[in-house]
């Protein structure tokens, strides 16, 4: 098979490192990966450019990534807040576009040119090429990166996620190849095409009805549908049943954005979900955590542990492939499900090999409706299929 992964749990850095070197040699059977990724728990976040170190040595792979998190996965598991080492490798094979490794830092655009982010080659190809990136959420501005990457690379599919391990800036460690950094991002280029898909599952359903905006301001919504917003949600919250009630009144209420407005229908998957962050009983208006423009489609949104699991299960029904990376939000895990392993299980029942690995972001990137943006509360998968299999 050309991609493996493996996890260890041994509280020593060194066993732990050797234990998935050696899971993950006796897989590829002596072929040299083109691209590995690390991920690694606060506990072992210090001796993280020793391990990349080891890695670098033992499979000499031709890119390799690494980043620390609050919890990694690894095959069906999930490991939270505890000793955890997962390593994921992959083969892609003779390609005319080879893994290429990407540091990503802010730059000052004035009086240079228009891009305000170096480290994305000139010569990148969006149709057959997909950039994955762990990103400092404290030094990196993941949103404006992608802006500019939908602007100046249109169709350049990006999918990854922010490091959590840090509370602060300086917290978190970051690994391209040989060099250890603490900001700005890390990222690989891989071949993308018929072989690659990526699934975000944003974990909502909608609920009442869609309506247009037909006043707002910013990201305050004034009227939906020519009534004002808070009567809309007023009245979806009193259409809701008891149990769904409740969990809109314990902030499991967001609202959806329609990313493709020539669609007839909408259902999960076409929505861009964001968070409902308050309302004005005298204006009537609606603050939501996204721009809100006249036009736009917008329907409300409950997430709970049962929709999130539709949502994933019904996203993956039918897939197939030989490996994945999961980025999955720190706030799902346990926490949303009641149960450990939820999402890497999901998951890793596609793969059906155990070559499945990633990590608990503060943050996480994929696409939806064609273009990249950074979601909350959702898992980013990337799904790879071996073209010979």
């Amino acid at each position: 098979m050309p991609f493996a992964a493996a996890l260890s749990e041994h509280p020593l850095a060194t066993h732990a490192t050797g234990e998935v070197v050696g899971h993950v040699l006796e897989r590829l059977g002596g072929r040299r990966p083109d691209v590995a990724l690390l991920f690694v728990t606060d506990a072992h976040g210090g001796a993280l450019e020793d391990i990349g170190a080891t890695v670098r040595t033992a499979l000499d792979p031709g890119v390799l990534l690494g980043v620390t998190a609050v919890s990694v996965a690894g095959g069906p598991r999930e490991v939270e807040e505890r000793p955890a080492v997962s390593l994921w490798v992959g083969c892609f094979g003779p390609t005319e576009r080879p893994p290429r490794p990407v540091r990503l830092q802010g730059v000052d655009a004035v009086g240079a040119s228009d891009a305000a982010f170096s480290g994305l080659p000139d010569d990148l190809d969006p149709e057959h090429e997909l950039l994955v990136v762990l990103a400092d959420p404290f030094s990196f501005p993941t949103p404006a990166f992608l802006d500019e990457v939908d602007r100046r690379r249109p169709g350049l599919a990006v999918a990854g996620g922010l490091a959590s391990a840090g509370r602060g800036p300086g917290g978190n460690r970051l690994l391209l190849d040989g060099a250890l950094v603490d900001d700005g991002a890390v990222g690989v280029l891989l071949p993308a095409g018929r072989a690659t898909s990526i699934v975000v599952s944003q974990g909502c359903r909608p609920v009442g009805d869609p309506y247009v905006v037909t006043r707002a301001e910013a990201n305050v919504v004034h009227e939906l549908g020519g009534q004002s917003a808070l009567a809309r949600l007023e009245q979806v919250v009193a259409d809701l049943g008891p149990d769904e009630r409740s969990m809109a009144q314990r902030g499991g209420l967001h609202i959806g954005r329609v990313i493709d407005e020539r669609r007839a229908h909408f259902g999960p998957g076409d929505f861009l979900i964001r968070a409902v962050l308050g309302a004005d009983r005298d204006s009537g208006a609606v603050a939501i955590g996204d721009e809100a423009e006249v036009g736009a489609t917008l329907q409300f949104q409950v997430r709970d542990a049962a929709s999130a699991d539709e949502d994933l299960r019904e996203l993956l029904a039918g897939r197939r492939a030989d490996g994945a990376l999961l980025f999955t939000c720190n706030g799902r895990g346990v926490g949303l499900f009641g149960e450990p392993d939820h999402d890497a299980a999901v998951l890793d029942a596609v793969v059906g090999g155990g070559a499945t690995a990633g990590m608990f972001c503060a943050g996480e990137l994929g696409p939806v409706g064609g273009r990249n943006f950074l979601h909350g509360y959702t898992a980013s998968m990337i799904l790879f299929t071996d073209p010979l299999g």
